[in-house]
């Protein structure tokens, strides 16, 4: 196997105790900090040169965010790193019962193309975090950001310890037949099966972050402006290339006639009369991907956009109008600036809908009444949820972020990352003497030893309290 020595020289590192030490955490951590300060304009470049991605997109989410996740680490990682006391039975009251938070040890991360920096960057903040020896493989697709993430990177860390892997699908075939201590994937759900079922082949636990669509229910009581904006926002930032993007509107067929004007609107407001002049929209990141976008635009009827360029990888932002279940746009993520409205009759049925499909990896749902939107989140499941906005939950560090069911499996972000890449190690450290208090245990057996044993081992459910 071409990468058994690579996976083989880090998981020396890793043995010999290097990644550990807190000290070593921190300075890993804060070179990545001088990563992103240093690069900042390389990053820029490289991600416009993809995609189009317009520098204030790639500013926020390609680098903002990632210093967030990297100081929000570095303030609480002496306190994560800690062990962590619990409670114990009367037989162990003098003994020592703790959480120990071990590494895996030598862990992949394979990124994405649609953020190609953040993607990569946030998982191995956690891991590095967690103190593990990490291999890195950045999307082949995304062929500027590779070539920064692999001569770059490797420039700031320590090279025994991390290692960046540039490889298409064969390579990255081969490199999966490796035993990795953990595999944290971000993709799409046909890859994240290839993934696992690798990955079950040495037992390897794994995060799968990977995508599906997502609603977006609109009430007939709300802000029809700010729903438009918000809802525009979220689906055509970085030309709608992103996992958790509102993928389909669920509104009333009136609903859908306020909106329409009011997206148009917002689309110009953000973009201009010609959205393919504005600096501020993307391109689709490669011919592939662009004519299996541009093939759904057949469904329902083009209410706004619809433009395509072809050379320039161009899609107009666009709002698809009385789209049906059985038309091509809801048969699969799109992934592009492609917006469907689907007309339902109420909120009921937009929420069987919802449960009718595979669990998204976020749902929106938008009203003035605070009910409503606690309708949507009591009777739905999805990894993450968003009332009367689109995208903002990724922003906290505090939230979990991941999906359910088809929408993956895990979760990161903030101490969330930390804990994904840690193995919890239940400890139990026993007094050497005091020998007459383990008698209750050993043969031979009585029912008054029985008794006894019940006693102090015994957990008792907490009476109820009534407040008179």
């Amino acid at each position: 196997n071409p990468y058994a020595g690579l996976v083989s020289h880090l998981r020396a590192a890793w043995l010999s105790g290097k990644t550990r030490p807190m000290e070593y955490r921190v300075a890993q951590l804060e070179a990545l900090g001088r990563f992103l300060d240093e690069k900042k304009q390389d990053i820029l470049e490289a991600t416009a040169a993809d995609m189009g991605k317009p520098s204030f997109e790639a500013y926020f989410t390609e680098i903002l965010l990632c210093k967030n996740e990297l100081n929000s680490t570095l303030n609480n990682l002496c306190h994560w790193m800690k062990d962590e006391h619990v409670d114990k039975n009367l037989v162990t009251q003098l003994d020592c019962a703790f959480i120990r938070k071990d590494p895996y040890g030598v862990v992949l991360i394979i990124a994405p193309w649609n953020y190609p920096i953040h993607l990569f960057l946030v998982p191995l903040i956690g891991a590095i975090a967690a103190g593990n020896c990490v291999v890195v493989k950045p999307s082949e697709t995304t062929k500027n950001s590779e070539r920064l993430i692999a001569e770059m990177l490797t420039c700031y860390l320590d090279n025994d310890c991390f290692a960046v892997v540039t490889a298409g699908v064969q390579e990255t075939t081969r490199l999966l037949e490796n035993k990795f201590d953990y595999i944290f994937f971000t993709g799409i759900p046909s890859v994240g099966r290839i993934v696992m079922t690798a990955a079950a082949k040495h037992l390897t636990p794994v995060t799968l972050e990977l995508g599906g669509k997502n609603p977006c229910y609109v009430s007939d009581t709300c802000d029809v402006q700010n729903v438009a904006r918000r809802v525009a926002w979220g689906r055509f930032f970085n030309a709608g290339q992103t996992c958790i993007a509102p993928d389909y509107v669920l509104c009333t067929v009136e609903m859908q006639e306020k909106l329409m004007p009011a997206l148009r609107e917002a689309i110009t407001e953000f973009f201009g009369s010609n959205p393919r002049e504005s600096p501020d929209f993307g391109r689709i990141v490669g011919d592939k991907q662009f004519r299996r976008i541009r093939a759904l635009l057949c469904s329902g009827r083009v209410a706004i956009g619809g433009q395509t360029d072809e050379k320039e990888r161009y899609i107009a932002p666009t709002v698809l109008a009385d789209v049906l279940p059985s038309d091509p746009a809801m048969q699969e993520e799109i992934f592009g600036p492609i917006l469907p409205i689907v007309v339902v009759a109420n909120m009921d049925e937009a929420i069987d809908f919802i449960n009718a499909r595979p669990r998204p990896l976020a749902i929106y749902a938008f009203s003035c009444d605070s009910k409503v939107v606690n309708q949507v989140l009591e009777r739905t499941s999805s990894g993450g949820f968003c009332g009367n906005d689109t995208l903002m939950h990724v922003t906290l560090t505090s939230l979990p972020f991941g999906g359910i069911g088809n929408s993956g499996l895990g979760k990161y972000h903030g101490k969330f990352t930390f804990d994904t890449f840690t193995h919890h190690r239940g400890c139990l450290h026993r007094n050497m003497g005091l020998e007459a208090l383990n008698a209750l245990r050993y043969p031979p057996y009585s029912q008054q030893k029985l008794g006894l044993l019940t006693a102090t081992f015994e957990i008792k459910r907490k009476g109820m309290c009534t407040l008179l």
